[in-house]
Parts: C-alpha cells; structure tokens; sequence
C-alpha cells in the first residue's frame, strides 16, 4: 500500500526557514577543530593543573589555553563519545553516539562508515574542508583499498598520517622509537621529504598555510579544519628545539616546504630538546618537607614538554587568525579525543607512564579505556571572539557528536536526522533554551583500572570487559564487567562525588531511576554484529505513558538542506493529528512532514520494518535509528530493519523529505506470525 503526496500547489520557492537559526550572524563563521591525542581533563593548567601548583605538586603549564578559556569558554562537563581513539573519533566525524556508530570498540584502521560527516554537511554549506593530522578511519589494506580516504568522506584536503599505527611515532622519515611511517598529502606519500619534522610542528605549519592560501584564493568561502594531533600519545618524543617566538603569520612555525627542511624547526636534533620549565624540575615524592626534592624522571618531562608543545602550537594559531582579522568570523574548539593514558613507548632505562604523576585525570577516576569519568571527561574549549563572552563556563553536560549539530546551527542549517546530538550554541552564546544532549558510552576492553592511589577503592584494579555509561542530569550510571543486560547501574551523583566514591543509596527515587537507566540503554542503540553485546538479544521496553488517543500527530516543515533535518529547532508550519501515516494536503509550502506518536505492540517479538519512499525518509523507534533512507539514498528502494521490543507502547518518529509533488513513501513491518503488511491504524496512538 503506497500513500502518495498529494499536496497539489507545492511551491519549490526559497524561502527562508523560519527557525532559532535565523538569529545567529549572517556570515558563516570558519570552525578550526582542534584535536588532540590522549590529553587528560587534568593535563590543562586552567582545568586542574593550576589547583596542583596551589599544593605544590608537579604540574604542567599551558599558558596559551588558558588565556583560550579566559577569551571564550571552559565545557566542565564535556564527554569523549568513547574512551578510546578510534570509536571516539568515528562518533564525532558521524556526529553519532557508540549505540549507532559504524566503529565501537577496537575496530582501528575500518572504514569509517560512507554516511554524514563533519566535512561533508559542512561542504554541502558552503564549506571548504581539510583534515589535517592523524585519521586512523580509511579501511585495512593497502592504499588502494582505503574506501573511507579523508577525500572520500567528505573533505577538499588531506594532509596527515592515515594509519592509526602511524600516530604512534613523531618523527615518521626517522621512525625513532616505532619506525618510520608514511605522511600522505591528499593520495601522495611524501615523507622521504620531512626530515627531522616534530608532527606537532609539522601538522600546526600545514594547518598555516592552508588557511593563508585560502583567505588569498577564497576570502569570502568559510573554511572548516579538523586539525588532528597525534601528541601527546605515547611514544613521547621531544621536539628539535625551542618553539620559534611571535607566533601567527610572521612567527612561531612556519612552513618552508624545501625537501629535507619542510619547516623552520626541521634542523638540530629529533627528539633532544626538553623545555627549559620541566628540564630541572623537582618534587617532593613523598610529601615530606624533610627530605630532599628529588628530579623528575625523564619520562614525565618529556609528556609536559608535549603538552605545552601542544599549548603554544595552539597559541600560535590563534595569533595566526588575529593577524588574518578573521578571529571574530573564526570558531575555534580545543578538545580531547578520551582520557589520558598510562603507556610510554620508550625503552629502558626510562621510567613507565603513569597518568597519577600529574593527576591527568583531573578530579575523576579512570583514564583511557575506562567509562569512569576519567576516561571520558576531555577539556574542552571553545573561543569565537565578539560571539562568546569572556570567561564563560558552561555547565550544560555534553558530548562529543554534539558538535555536527552546532557547526550545521551555526552555519545556519539544520543538522541531519542521523545525528544523535543537540546544538550547543544556545549554551555557548547564552542565548535560547539549550537542549538535553545524550549522554551514552558503550565500550569493550580487556583488562583492569590502575591501582592509583588517588582512585577510590572501588575503581582500583576493577575488571573492565564490556561497559557501559549514561548521565541523566547529574547523575551517571554506569556498569562494569556486564553479563546481563539486567544488572544494575552503579549510581553516582557527579556534583558532589567527582571520584564515584560512594554510590547512591536504593531510594525509591533512585530504583525508578535506575529501571530509567536500564530501559534507556536499550532505547538508545542499534545492535552492531561487529561489536557484540551482553544485552544484544535482550527485548527494547517501552514507553510509561499517560493516557493515549488513537492516532498520530503529523507537522510539517520547510527546510532547505539536502538531508533529512532533525526538525527540533525548526519552525513548525502546522500540527494535526492523523489516522494513519496519510499525507494531507494543507501546507502548499512544505516539504519535510514529521509523524510522531506510539506504536501499540501486542507481542515481545522481533519486527522487522520497511521503507521506501521516492523521497528521503528516516525512521526511529525511540532514539534507535532504525531505518536511514536519507545519505545516497537510491529513491523507491526498500530498506528493512530489525529490533526486538517488548509487550507496550513504543515511541516512533517518521520524518520524510518530499521535494516534489508526485513523491511517495511506504512503511511496513512484519514478524515471525506476522506477515508483511502495513501496519494497523489501530496500533497507532499519541
């Protein structure tokens, strides 16, 4: 059974979208992405560091991020998407959580998945982009077989290490501690001619030109770069001398592109020069004023020197867009890919890393790999001059994939269906009602959490396996070790217990939360073969709901972007209710019609639906995504599904793009006594 659009005076005008987006500047603001590579919340003087040196305690400096957040904003409450590099940085490029992304887990080197990007929404308004640094997500193989290249993802430029393996050593034409790598521009592999160049230099001198080149070819098209540091993982190499001073378009690093001295500080010696504050720095290893300082080991002189390597490379891009007068049309974001690390790729006799040192992992528990707070807290900082107000804090908790739906806000467009994330700008700009961002984590890894003794006793040496975390509001829940998608969350309230110490008493609040927590980890996510689950063959709950009434409720949009939109912040034209998923014929101007209500199911079972549609469409149940007719989708070819649900009512979302009069859209379901057919009308409720 088809429905067809019968919408008869549809008129394909451009008209401007009536919505929260219209209020932000006229001009699309460039967005520098900033990455970095295993940097703890407590790594950044002004997030943890600064309390340190208070209690006279070995701490870094990372002056240049500080004067960052005192221009702009701090994010107290911001979440890696996972505690590791590879599922952390698909979530973030795919703008979706662990529950939907195509990389969970270990899965280093697969294809990122051929769906929206940060690079190519951003393209599709307007954009150029380029990814500068590591990306780790073209698919195993030889060259030839990288499917998801950078260029393929939707990116105008790639200059950087592809493999993951790659990111682990600093120097690539000398592979000093993990051998020599290759370093691609675009498809062309060139690192026969970067001698002596430090990654962290070379990358940030990249990152320079690119922006100069194009204001002078390009001035008036927004650009967007996702620069991706490999520092300050593991291997903790030395730069080859003192950062150059000045900084921005005269100073600081400097691109020469020579074969053999490619940059200004590719000359001297690779990994010799240690920063002159931690060259002789001293501590008091045992708290006692009466025994005497003792030097730090080298191996923890070396981690500060890259963390403010890294502070003063950030430094120098910020001088570099003040001397471009574009810091005001710029967003720049400073962030972490997941919790700091405790490995060090160095030999003997050097000392192992242990990320307690400088208390890296702030005032959490946990450190990559884990979903403690640790983990997953990342220092996030976000400057746009003249737009966020100086030494603004944000509180609002969020999360990695958050940030596709604040460039599309910010670039005055609606963000795709697919995204499982909100818009932070009504918190970075103080302005409107900010959303809820879903906060979800699932990972699995072997092993245990360190024995520090700055963790409570309850995370020391904890068995890992597979986990899981939610936050609702300021309580996290999260589960280690899982067998069962039955056992309980551990409760914490993140205010007041930052190193969940002390888990929240069995209130009869805290039981319904924690049934809550249960039914929304399995409402959030669609089973990944790749990645199993203890919980993969469980049955989805339902929704609690008041009193019901037969039907749907049917809105209606306009939107002028390509994709499917998350239709939140949009302007609604009109709002009815509806039989069935019948198309009806009111609005001349839309083009994006939204029916959301309840599915009645009578049976536990799993069902399996279908859709096609000679538009687009996206189909959710809950905030599982379901179905994706929308990226590449080949019209009036029929996508099918399956998921399990319990015995209740399930909240459902339909949102279709019709762009044409004639456009059509068919959704079935069936199951095991249930053959293919439409579903009953009696079965839908709002």
């Amino acid at each position: 059974m088809k429905f067809k659009n019968k919408i008869l005076n549809v008129l394909l005008l451009l008209s401007i979208c009536s919505s929260i987006y219209a209020q932000q500047p006229k001009r699309k603001p460039n967005i520098i992405f900033i990455l970095t590579d295993d940097l703890g919340y407590g790594d950044v003087g002004i997030f943890f560091q600064n309390y340190r040196a208070k209690l006279s305690k070995p701490f870094q400096l990372t002056p240049n991020l500080n004067q960052m957040a005192a221009n702009g904003a701090m994010l107290l409450n911001s979440y890696a998407a996972a505690p590791v590099c590879a599922p952390s940085r698909a979530s973030l490029l795919l703008g979706q959580s662990q529950g939907h992304a195509n990389i969970r887990d270990n899965q280093f080197d697969k294809a990122l998945a051929d769906n929206y990007t940060l690079g190519n929404v951003l393209q599709k308004a307007g954009y150029k982009t380029a990814v500068i640094g590591k990306w780790g997500l073209q698919g195993e193989g030889k060259p030839e077989n990288w499917i998801a290249h950078p260029l393929n993802r939707g990116f105008d430029y790639f200059y950087g290490y592809m493999r993951h393996e790659d990111g682990h050593e600093h120097y690539p034409k000398e592979g000093i501690y993990r051998g020599k790598k290759e370093v691609y521009e675009n498809r062309t592999e060139l690192a026969g001619h970067l001698d002596k160049c430090y990654t962290g230099d070379l990358w940030t001198a990249v990152a320079k030109r690119w922006i100069v080149e194009h204001r002078q070819k390009n001035n008036d098209q927004p650009f967007f770069i996702y620069l991706s540091y490999d520092t300050p993982h593991a291997v903790l190499e030395l730069p080859t001398q003192a950062y150059p001073d000045g900084g921005g378009l005269n100073g600081g690093i400097q691109w020469l592109g020579k074969s053999g001295q490619m940059i200004n500080t590719a000359k001297g010696l690779p990994d010799s020069w240690m920063d002159p504050d931690y060259a002789s720095a001293t501590y008091d290893h045992d708290q006692n004023p009466l025994t005497p300082q003792i030097p730090w080991p080298d191996t923890y002189k070396r981690y500060a020197t890259s963390t403010k390597r890294i502070d003063a490379q950030v430094g120098d891009l910020l001088k570099l867009l003040s001397d471009l007068k574009i810091d005001e049309q710029t967003i720049v974001v400073f962030t972490s890919d997941n919790g700091p690390s405790n490995e060090a790729y160095l030999p003997k006799p050097h000392v192992p890393f242990a990320a307690n040192f400088f208390e890296s992992f702030g005032p959490f528990n946990g450190i990559k790999r884990d979903v403690l707070e640790g983990g997953l807290r990342t220092p996030t900082i976000v400057q746009w001059a003249k737009h966020i107000a100086p030494n603004s804090i944000v509180g609002h908790p969020n999360i990695s994939y958050d940030w596709m739906p604040t460039f599309t806000h910010a670039a005055g467009l609606s963000a795709p269906s697919v995204a499982d994330g909100v818009s932070l700008l009504p918190s970075l700009l103080k302005k409107n009602k900010q959303r809820e961002s879903l906060i979800y984590v699932e990972y699995e890894q072997n092993g245990k959490t360190p024995n520090y003794p700055e963790f409570a006793l309850n995370n020391r040496n904890r068995t890992r396996n597979q986990m899981q975390m939610l936050r609702v509001g300021n309580t996290v829940g999260i589960r280690y070790d899982i067998k069962s998608g039955q056992e309980d969350f551990e409760l914490y309230d993140i205010v007041n217990d930052q190193g969940q110490a002390k888990k929240m008493a069995s209130s009869k609040k805290n039981i319904a939360l924690q049934e809550q927590l249960k039914e929304k980890a399995m409402q959030v996510r669609m089973v990944n073969k790749s990645a199993p689950r203890p919980y993969d063959e469980d049955f989805v709950p339902g929704n609690k709901v008041a009193k019901l009434k037969s039907g749907l409720e049917l809105k209606t949009y306009r939107d002028l972007a390509s994709w499917v939109p998350n239709t939140t912040d949009l302007k609604e034209l009109a709002s009815q209710k509806v039989e069935n998923m019948n198309l009806v014929a009111n609005q001349m101007n839309a083009n994006v019609y939204e029916f959301k209500g309840y599915l009645k199911i009578d049976q536990a079972a799993s069902y399996t639906f279908f859709l096609k549609t000679s538009g687009k469409a996206f189909f959710r149940i809950h905030e599982a995504a379901v179905i994706d007719a929308d990226y590449n989708y080949v019209k009036n070819t029929e996508l099918y599904h399956s998921i399990k649900l319990k015995k209740g009512y399930h909240q459902v979302k339909l949102t279709i793009k019709l762009d044409h009069p004639s456009d059509q859209f068919e959704l079935m379901w069936s199951a095991a006594d249930l053959k293919k057919q439409v579903i009953d009308p009696r079965l839908w409720y709002y």
